[in-house]
């Protein structure tokens, strides 16, 4: 067994990395609830927000938690347009071109991204990143803390804007029953845009509360997505509870993973507790039977 002192450290910080996994797995599980389909390029999205976090910084000299709101509306903007422009034209209504059309644009943006910032890992440097905040036995990154509360926030602000607004409640209901929706004068196609918008913009999230700790590259978002896909499916399809509390069992069971058997072998803990469960409970942890 390890010493407390080794052992809270590790749990704290697999829960700041689960609270940013989750954020970016909310996004995931909105566009899955509401337009039914699995978006693969989620991850290529997460990392076009990377690289404007980053441009902000390095270009302009914004701080990352001050683009917060910028790189939010952008990634906004971004999704909405391409759902309405181009996923939504492209696929014609059909599932399965959808996934082809998420699975090309992944690949569109992750060679755009090698054409224009080339193969290169980079980071930004900021007056905290070294900064630390003492909990209990346990020295925790500023950053990382920030990360944690700031992702419970936007998770909170997308709790209630699904919960308590018109839109939460046109979105609601498109995604039980489409053709009811439009019965009610609802505008599904938008809905579906806007939806997509909203999901993006949780990326936008994750990518600003990310870079203070992390790097980007055109690949970084291949491992987010993988871990984002094994969270929304381990919560329950659909599920935002079970996307904020697979984000955080991910987070802690990659920690003390790598803490027990190495980085290297620590994630597979994520995959074995996702076979277990997907064995036990298939519906994942929220979701229902169909």
């Amino acid at each position: 067994m390890f010493d407390p002192i080794i052992l809270v450290p590790a749990l704290l910080n697999g829960l700041t990395t689960g609270a940013v996994y989750a954020l970016v797995a909310l996004g995931l599980t909105l566009i899955y609830g509401v337009l039914h389909i699995i978006n693969f390029a989620h991850g290529a999205a997460l990392m076009v927000a990377l690289y404007a976090v980053y441009l902000l910084k390095d270009r302009l000299g914004i701080d990352p938690y001050l683009a917060l709101p910028f790189v939010m509306a952008g990634m906004f903007v971004f999704g909405y347009l391409l759902q309405r422009v181009v996923i939504n034209r492209a696929s014609h209504g059909s599932d399965e071109n959808i996934l082809l059309v998420t699975l090309g644009l992944s690949i569109v943006l992750e060679n755009l991204a090698l054409v224009l910032f080339h193969s290169d890992t980079r980071n930004i440097d900021t007056s905290y990143a070294m900064s630390t905040v003492e909990i209990g036995p346990a020295m925790i990154a500023l950053p990382k803390v920030i990360a944690f509360f700031g992702a419970l926030a936007v998770a909170a602000a997308l709790y209630v804007i699904i919960r308590a607004t018109d839109l939460g409640r046109a979105i609601r209901a498109v995604s039980r029953e489409k053709h009811g929706a439009k019965l009610m004068g609802i505008d599904v196609d938008k809905v579906y845009a806007l939806s997509f918008g909203i999901g993006m913009a949780c990326v936008g999230a994750a990518a600003c509360f990310l870079l203070p700790s992390y790097y980007v590259s055109p690949q970084v978002g291949g491992g987010f997505v993988l871990i984002a896909f094994t969270i929304v499916v381990l919560g329950g399809m659909g599920s935002f509870a079970g996307a904020l509390l697979g984000g955080l069992l991910i987070g802690v069971v990659e920690s003390l993973g790598g803490l027990w058997f190495g980085d290297s072998m620590g994630q597979m803990g994520i995959f074995a507790i996702f076979i277990i469960v997907l064995l036990v409970r298939p519906q994942g942890l929220f979701g229902k039977r169909a």
